[in-house]
């Protein structure tokens, strides 16, 4: 017997899995008609002939609405349950840092058009592209994702995608955007928009009147710190490459918008205010481990952890971190302390229950 997605979403309901969201309930019936319909196309292609007509394209899905509203959980859900093996799930920026990898490889043979074998390629792995946080900051990336898609779709792919924007303000304010307009006029032509218009914001109550900053950074930290990333993600993750300016940022461990690194990951490397601002555009919660204490032995260091800490602060982005000291106490000697007060008393409000909810 098939069973709906609105029919397995109560049953985790009934198990006390998850609560019954009003905005979720309002998803599951178009998930469920491309879930149906990517299904049906599959099981017409086993049964090919020479003489059947070909396909009509199947409409995807773009599902933006603010964090937290559990557009992960839901695309998790859907994918799991579309019963095709062709399918793939990736994180938006994941995925076009794949495509720059295998144009760089084409290009290499010689080809004239590298573009054109790239999307054949993906298209002949995967029917259904299912992206988490589709955003476009990259120049390199909005120059390309138009065509990029158009091929995609002229394959046979369907494609299902979470963003915290409308397709509207996809590179908003970009170089170029001009350019970037008929990519945004394609998504709407071949993906239903819906708006996960959820009261509630589930990541935020995890974390509401929960312990943020840990100090010292011992064992008893280590093993917070674990425990919140478990409960975000069920302890699972990987990572995740950002390209900056021809550069790659890595974030070590990320999933669904969470991303986990420790303090030398992120500012013991030569990265500048763009990069600190690519990372505080891609995630909304950021856990960060073992902050040590600062000073001249490790100044670049503290310097880098400032520009992070404003970047994060200004794109309202949760922070969760360990430290060997209260915020205070972390740079109390040497050139810049005194600077670092307003950082100190940044990350004191950013401990506040209610740090980065929306109005």
């Amino acid at each position: 017997m098939y069973d709906t997605l609105r029919e397995k979403y109560d049953r985790r309901v009934q198990a006390g899995e998850i609560h019954a969201d009003p905005g979720q309930l309002a998803v599951l019936e178009p998930l469920e008609t491309v879930r149906r319909a990517v299904e049906e196309a599959a099981g017409e292609k086993r049964g090919f002939s020479l003489f059947r007509k070909k396909a009509a394209p199947i409409k995807g899905l773009y599902l933006w609405g603010g964090v937290g509203r559990g557009k992960s959980m839901l695309m998790d859900f859907f994918f799991e349950n579309v019963a095709i093996p062709e399918k793939r799930r990736v994180h938006f920026h994941a995925f076009m840092q794949d495509i720059h990898t295998r144009l760089h490889h084409v290009r290499q043979s010689g080809a004239a058009d590298a573009l054109k074998p790239v999307a054949e390629e993906v298209a002949k792995d995967a029917r259904l592209l299912c992206f988490d946080e589709m955003q476009v900051t990259d120049i390199t990336d909005a120059m390309i994702v138009g065509r990029l898609f158009g091929l995609l779709f002229e394959n046979g792919v369907t494609v299902v995608t979470t963003s915290n924007r409308v397709p509207e303000d996809l590179y908003k304010d970009g170089l170029q955007r001009d350019r970037f307009l008929p990519f945004i006029a394609l998504l709407q032509e071949r993906l239903n928009v819906h708006h996960l218009a959820s009261p509630t914001d589930y990541r935020q109550n995890r974390l509401s009147g929960a312990e943020v900053y840990f100090a010292p950074a011992d064992a008893s930290a280590r093993q917070a710190m674990q425990d919140i990333w478990e409960d975000f993600t069920g302890g699972e993750g990987g990572p995740l490459t950002l390209r900056v300016k021809g550069r790659d940022v890595v974030i070590p461990q990320f999933k669904n918008g969470v991303g986990r690194a420790t303090f030398w990951d992120l500012c013991s490397n030569a990265l500048g205010p763009g990069d600190y601002l690519e990372i505080a555009n891609t995630v909304r919660v950021l856990i960060l481990e073992d902050i040590p204490t600062l000073g001249r032995n490790n100044f670049n260091e503290a310097k880098r952890f400032v520009t992070l800490i404003d970047a994060l602060y200004e794109a309202k982005v949760r922070f969760i971190c360990s430290a060997a000291a209260i915020p205070e106490m972390l740079y109390v000697e040497g050139t810049g302390a005194f600077e670092f007060e307003r950082t100190a008393s940044r990350l004191r409000e950013m401990q506040d229950a209610d740090w980065g909810r929306e109005s």
